[in-house]
């Protein structure tokens, strides 16, 4: 979960009171926050937020600012985000966007901020913000990577362009030299992390003032001169670059929001694509796109169990800084500029009941009492797992949730990607690229727990018997969760023969009778994989894995693998 470090003095101001520990920590829970440590002799406090949703949160000025609003019960307000239609007047302030970034880095937005000069505490969280943005909700900069620049050394309009990475030089942040942008990703720190974004490409992004002096090399590093910001500057400019449009407008809106609090006037930026874009060619930035969801009183009441008015549950979500209204019994919300999380009717439910405080529940002693037994699911995979144990397996636990390079792109052909990634639940917004989807198969994660097995001696035997999600167009929710069993070997013997043996013995142990049939999976070799069939039911599959498979994954030792439905063969 998110940690930040704060400047106590400036997040007091922030809002608007000061605090005893005693004071702050009942209250830190509107924001599912914690204090990890108290204030030091430099005065600073950590805390620690429990929520990866609220984005908005991970700075002193974004933290204040709810529990501010929460304290006062009042919607923050800024006049500076432009709609649909109706853009702020940017004349002088513009990006221009090449169009050969549409397939490369194609979004970008844009503000410019006027003020008092910039002072330690607003530097060093204005940096953390930069760095909580793009590493965590930007997917280490894959989506979302910021630069910060001294907007009295920029010309307009600033001009994002695709050049050619080998012919392209200038003298990066850190850096006592030019260097090519290509240079840069072997020998520049930044470039090294983070090089890997756009290293495929056959050109680069480059962001320049109008006399075409460099900003920065996005999403890598900016340059030394505009780039370098530092204590004492009262004039920046601020862009965001990425490949998703909300996610990038969101991250804008919050560092915004952020300095606008602090006192500095917001200066929108207009944004000149060549291509479409989600919220049109010539966006100003900020920009609201966020869409008003609607609820009903009575689904509120039922999630959190009390009656409760249209009035009470309007001031509860104004507590959160929510606008809302209501008509016959609909309450409609207006997100705040700063928050896109309102994916289901639910987060409505969710942010009303921690407005209205959780002491407004009165806690009631359950009426229906149960003796706690194990489910007969759970019984039945302890028979499976004593087996497998008596087979010399041993028992892995992973994650339910990975990546598209671990679950699709290393399991199967690229041409087969596409039906695959349909196939899978797909987390619609990831706070990171290693969690993006539900897996539908044990097999991916034991091939990657014996990619870095290569020391141990072998043979190697490994199992998981765990939970799979299947995509279900017929059910409520158009998915099914299964439990399920996968099992991995790897020797220099490990063949279609061991598995099928092991197979045998764990079906003989659970009383079940099965046949064999030939089924063709490109996980497999060809000729080595069958379907596990009890009845006219298939039930699970085994055979040897494909060696494309194995050196994607970087295994050296063959492999045979087996995946069974364990729902089903105990319904049967």
């Amino acid at each position: 979960m998110p940690k930040i470090e704060l400047s106590q003095q400036a997040f007091f101001k922030y809002l608007g009171t000061t605090m005893q520990d005693s004071e702050l920590e009942p209250l830190l829970t509107v924001a599912k926050a914690e204090l990890d440590e108290p204030a030091n002799a430099e005065g600073i406090v950590k805390i620690e937020l429990n929520d990866t949703n609220r984005p908005d949160l991970w700075s002193t000025a974004g933290l204040a600012r709810q529990l501010r609003v929460y304290r006062e019960a009042t919607v923050a307000s800024y006049d500076f985000f432009s709609q649909p239609q109706q853009n702020a007047d940017t004349a002088e302030r513009r990006v221009v966007v090449d169009p050969g970034l549409a397939d490369i880095r194609p979004f970008i937005a844009a503000f410019a901020v006027e003020g008092a000069p910039i002072d330690e505490p607003l530097l060093n969280d204005l940096i953390q913000t930069q760095e909580k943005l793009c590493w965590n909700y930007g997917r280490k900069r894959a989506s979302i990577a910021m630069g910060v620049y001294r907007s009295d050394l920029i010309t307009y309009p600033v001009r994002y362009r695709a050049v050619d990475p080998d012919a392209t030089e200038f003298v990066p942040l850190g850096a006592g030299s030019r260097m090519s942008m290509r240079r840069m990703l072997s020998e520049h720190q930044k470039g090294q992390e983070f090089g890997s974004i756009v290293a495929h490409f056959d050109r680069f992004p480059l962001l320049t003032d109008d006399n075409g002096d460099v900003l920065s090399f996005p999403p890598i590093i900016n340059s030394d001169r505009i780039g370098a910001v530092e204590e004492g500057d009262a004039r920046l400019f601020i862009e965001m670059t990425g490949t998703d449009m909300p996610s990038l407008l969101t991250a804008c809106s919050i560092v915004a929001c952020d300095l606008a609090d602090a006192g500095y006037t917001i200066l929108p930026v207009t944004i000149e694509y060549p291509y479409d874009t989600p919220v049109g060619r010539a966006p100003a930035t900020p920009f609201y796109f966020q869409q008003s969801s609607s609820t009903t009183v009575d689904y509120v009441e039922r999630l959190l169990g009390r009656s409760i008015g249209a009035e009470e549950l309007i001031e509860g979500l104004r507590r959160m800084g929510i606008s809302a209204d209501h008509a016959e019994g609909t309450v409609t919300v207006r997100p705040p500029q700063y928050r896109n999380d309102f994916l289901h009717a639910v987060d409505i439910v969710e942010d009303a009941m921690i407005g209205l405080g959780m002491e407004s529940f009165e806690p009631q002693v359950p009426s229906d009492f149960t003796v706690g037994r194990l489910l007969p699911s759970e019984l039945y995979a302890r028979r499976v797992k004593n087996q497998l144990v008596g087979l010399g397996y041993q028992e892995m636990i992973f994650n339910y949730l990975g990546s598209q390079r671990d679950f699709i792109e290393r399991m199967y052909p690229e041409q087969e990607w596409p039906q695959v990634i349909l196939e899978h639940v797909q987390i619609e917004n990831p706070m990171s690229e290693n969690f993006e989807f539900v897996r539908r198969s044990i097999l991916p994660q034991l091939l990657t727990a014996e990619s870095v097995s290569a020391n141990a001696v072998y043979p190697h035997y490994i199992y998981e018997v765990g939970k799979i999600v299947q995509r279900d167009p017929e059910d409520n929710y158009g998915s099914l969760t299964r439990n399920g069993v996968g099992m991995l070997c790897a020797d220099i013997d490990a063949g279609f023969s061991l598995i099928s043996s092991h197979v045998s013995v764990l079906f003989y142990y659970l009383g079940k009778q099965y046949t064999l049939r030939e089924v063709a999976d490109s996980r497999f070799i060809g000729g080595r994989v069958a379907e596990i069939v009890i009845g006219a039911t298939a039930v699970g599959r085994f055979g040897e894995i494909h060696p494309e498979v194995l050196e994607k994954a970087g295994i050296q030792m063959p492999c045979a693998a087996c995946e069974i439905d364990l729902d089903s063969v105990m319904e049967l």
